[in-house]
């Protein structure tokens, strides 16, 4: 496993861009839709292979069958980060080594991009939604190879949760996380990115 994307999520996507943008001092790219969960996004490709997305519920799509991913159908207040995604090129065998309750695959596509996603049947991740979100890409193309070089970087990802010594045990063996560190603190998510405008701080 490792480092695919980190998320940030807003009431609505124009709130999730504006953060992203007010943080960074960088315009965010155009994203699409994913039909299944009924969301929208907003890009920005990182160095090393790396992209940050906004992401909101797409209020002209109809109800999905399910609950959202992210835990999107209970967020509320100002947006912020909210989720880091890793992928893994054998989903079925890192599910069985991951802590229950990760999720299960559903099968997804979006113009030329195809992927699976490890979603909880509630949409709730572990650990408070500390515990990554896994990704398994299924077509030649990742999104960050279609974005347009932004001058960010991604220096560390600080996963804080009051159990983080836990965490950090569930995932070590598995993940490749030089650029993440835990925290024992209150659940949240800090992302230390280089800039054009020197380093900047989104949470």
């Amino acid at each position: 496993m490792k480092l695919d994307h980190i998320a940030v999520s807003g009431e609505t996507l124009n709130a999730a861009t504006a953060a992203v943008e007010g943080a960074l001092g960088i315009r965010m790219q155009p994203g699409g839709q994913h039909d299944m969960f009924a969301t929208h996004n907003t890009l920005l490709g990182l160095e090393g292979g790396l992209y940050l997305e906004a992401i909101a519920i797409d209020p002209a799509a109809p109800e999905p069958e399910r609950p959202r991913w992210f835990d999107l159908d209970r967020f509320s207040g100002p947006a912020r980060l909210t989720n880091w995604i890793c992928a893994t090129d054998d989903m079925a065998a890192s599910l069985t080594q991951l802590p229950a309750g990760a999720g299960t695959p559903v099968a997804l596509a979006r113009g030329e991009l195809r992927w699976q996603m490890a979603v909880p049947d509630d949409g709730k991740l572990p650990f408070d939604n500390l515990h990554p979100a896994l990704i398994c890409w299924q077509s030649p193309l990742h999104p960050s190879a279609m974005l347009a070089a932004s001058g960010c970087r991604l220096r560390r990802l600080i996963v804080s949760h009051p159990d983080a010594v836990s965490l950090r045990a569930a995932l070590h063996p598995m993940l490749d996380g030089k650029r993440i560190v835990y925290d024992t603190g209150a659940a949240a998510l800090r992302a230390e990115i280089d800039t054009p405008h020197g380093l900047r701080v989104l949470q």
